[in-house]
């Protein structure tokens, strides 16, 4: 089921407030798993919730359907909503998210990327971050950084 299509046959371009989850995976040698979108910038795996889901059902379906890894026990760090989450895709969709982030390090299974959604996933140090990571990544992950950076 695609929510977000359905709801889009009705309400055309309008902006739409729409609920999602991204996932900060630490592997054991405390490095973050990072996704090279096909847009060419790197960000959280992630994405939007279907009807039914919670933030959590969300988080860890995408991270299946994303990365092919199997989560575990998940931390909620912070929710982002507001002004700073509105977007105009080049479609001309528009949307206001509303993103929960969720801190986890129960990760299992071996890394099998969807290629229509990703060029690459790799882990990351921390202060060997990819200078193209999306602005939203950027400040998604700033809970957890503030937290290890303490």
């Amino acid at each position: 089921m695609d929510y977000v299509k359905e709801l889009r046959k009705l309400v055309g371009t309008r902006p739409l407030i729409l609920p999602g989850s991204v996932v900060i995976m630490i592997n054991n040698d405390n490095q973050i798993l990072l996704q090279h979108r096909r847009d060419g910038s790197w960000g959280l795996p992630g994405g939007i919730m279907e009807l039914g889901e919670s933030l959590e059902d969300t988080a860890r379906r995408e991270v299946k359907e994303e990365t092919g890894l199997t989560i575990g026990d998940l931390e909620l760090l912070n929710v982002f909503s507001g002004p700073d989450y509105y977007l105009k895709v080049p479609n001309g969709d528009e949307l206001y998210s509303v993103t929960a982030v969720y801190l986890t390090r129960d990760i299992q299974g071996e890394i099998n990327m969807d290629k229509n959604e990703s060029i690459d996933l790799r882990y990351f140090n921390l202060d060997g971050l990819p200078d193209d990571l999306t602005p939203e990544a950027k400040n998604y992950m700033e809970p957890y950084l503030q937290r290890v950076n303490k």
